[in-house]
């Protein structure tokens, strides 16, 4: 029986690798070519028409997660139930309900922004009046909602290979069509640009979700077969509507006390922090949370297969991060243009953020996969309120260094808070190997953090590359060391 269990381990940590790898790999294509059109972008615009982008992208992401239902994340959890237990008819059915709500969520959101733009745009900008352009935004939410529900189908059927084309398809069509509008628009391109983008990104994943899944008629109550469903998922949209909240006050800010160019400036660092630091994350939703939830009543299980999440993000991500914060200097000006570079400081501090998100992002599906969503819902307000008071502060204090102290200190105290407090809550219980591998991994971050700090010019690099090997094949060895005792 022992035996079983560690080949069940050993199992569970190649799992891990084999889809970090997958959907980090995809992850990185995206990312390359989210670079090429950051880059166009960002040269085209500059920073305050890149703050612009970011301001309209927030509006969308808030109007998207309030009128939602849940159903990216709630569907996904039931409809794998079916499709697990290979039970077609429900299946079948299910993606139908999906497909209801999702079109009545596409409504109701395209209609809430149609009537909240004035409000909106009060809320958003101290100058000029942009009430059209948000109530032209309407469009990119309706079809926000029903590329969701699709992809939760994916999703929810394990649909990986499909979910990874999509996930390339949508991200290269972006490029092709965003960057000829802005360049011969300008500004007045940016939101038929958003809306031309929602468009082929609804039409690319439908067209998969429906080769294996056709649209079908029916007579059956399907939004009344939905409510269990939604119940399931309205605190994971309050949840959602707290972030977005969150990062939209953030924004609008610093736009309303500095300018639309800080505001460009802090989406570029937020974007290099969460976005591409955070790619090896991009795999927990597709499959450390259904592995999570199968153990929601096996405490043990379950803290194996957390404490296993940490470890492989951990030693992957390590290196990466020791690496971007000595890279930013050459990699802001590449990825964005020169009038980026004012957010390096940001960034660099910013970026040992991640260390602590790679450990308490695993431990966080807890409630979910456990159903308790309202545990869920508390700790996510409660960490955007703090995110939203220490950005405020940190800005009064140091300015555009200081929204990346509040970034680094809001997901610290976030860490501390989540392994407290679920360990008390659910027995999660962090093993003396995390221990050990996260103290030596955010050493070394912090080390690269004070490379920015004491060396300059050749010192600099010599000693931030040196680091950079040293974190890389500490982390090799540790893997290889620990993969094969699982």
């Amino acid at each position: 029986m022992k035996e079983t269990s560690n080949t069940k381990q050993g199992s569970s940590y190649n799992s891990i690798l084999k889809y970090t790898g997958l959907f980090g790999g995809v992850q990185v294509i995206n990312i390359l070519v989210g670079l090429v059109r950051n880059k166009l972008v960002s040269v085209i615009l500059g920073p305050n028409g890149f703050g612009f982008v970011s301001l309209l992208n927030s509006t969308i992401k808030l109007l998207s997660d309030s009128t939602n239902f849940g159903i990216s994340f709630s569907a996904v959890r039931q409809i794998s139930d079916y499709y697990e237990h290979s039970d077609k008819a429900k299946l079948n059915h299910y993606i139908k309900v999906i497909r209801s709500w999702s079109l009545l969520a596409a409504f109701v959101g395209a209609f809430l922004c149609i009537v909240m733009a004035p409000l909106l745009n009060q809320w958003t900008f101290s100058w000029g009046d942009h009430t059209r352009h948000f109530m032209l935004l309407s469009p990119v939410v309706f079809l926000t909602a029903i590329t969701g529900g699709e992809l939760a189908i994916l999703k929810g059927t394990r649909r990986l290979k499909a979910l990874a084309e999509v996930s390339v398809i949508n991200v290269v069509l972006a490029l092709i069509i965003s960057i000829p509008l802005l360049y011969f628009f300008e500004q007045k391109g940016i939101v038929p640009s958003l809306n031309l983008v929602a468009l082929a990104a609804c039409i690319v994943t439908a067209s998969y979700s429906y080769r294996f899944y056709p649209l079908r008629r029916g007579k059956e109550k399907f939004f009344a077969d939905g409510l269990e469903m939604i119940r399931i998922g309205i605190f994971f949209t309050l949840a959602g509507i707290g972030g977005s909240c969150a990062e939209m006050f953030v924004r609008s800010y610093l736009n309303n006390v500095a300018s639309l160019d800080v505001v460009g400036l802090y989406n570029a660092g937020y974007m290099i922090c969460v976005t591409y630091a955070g790619m090896v994350f991009a795999a927990m939703e597709t499959d450390f949370f259904p592995r999570l939830s199968a153990l929601q009543h096996d405490i043990p299980g379950m803290n194996v297969t957390i404490n296993h999440q940490i470890e492989v993000s951990l030693l992957i991500v390590g290196p990466m991060l020791v690496a971007l914060i000595i890279g930013l200097p050459v990699a802001i000006p590449l990825l964005f243009s020169s009038k980026f570079v004012a957010v390096i400081p940001m960034a660099q501090v910013a970026i040992l953020a991640m260390f602590f998100h790679a450990i308490d992002l695993p431990i966080e599906y807890v409630p979910l996969a456990k159903g308790d969503s309202l545990t869920f819902l508390v700790v996510e307000v409660i960490y955007d309120l703090v995110f939203v008071l220490m950005v405020v502060y940190g800005y009064q204090l140091w300015g555009l260094v200081g929204t990346g102290v509040a970034l680094f200190a809001s997901h610290l105290l976030n860490c501390v808070a989540v392994v407290i407090f679920y360990h008390y809550k659910y027995k999660v219980t962090l093993s003396s190997r995390v221990v050990l591998i996260s103290s030596v991994l955010i050493t070394m971050g912090i080390a690269a953090y004070a490379v920015t700090l004491f060396f300059e010019d050749y010192a600099y690099w010599i000693v931030g590359i040196a680091l950079t090997a040293v974190s890389t094949i500490v982390s090799l060895r540790l893997y290889n060391r620990y993969s094969e005792a699982s």
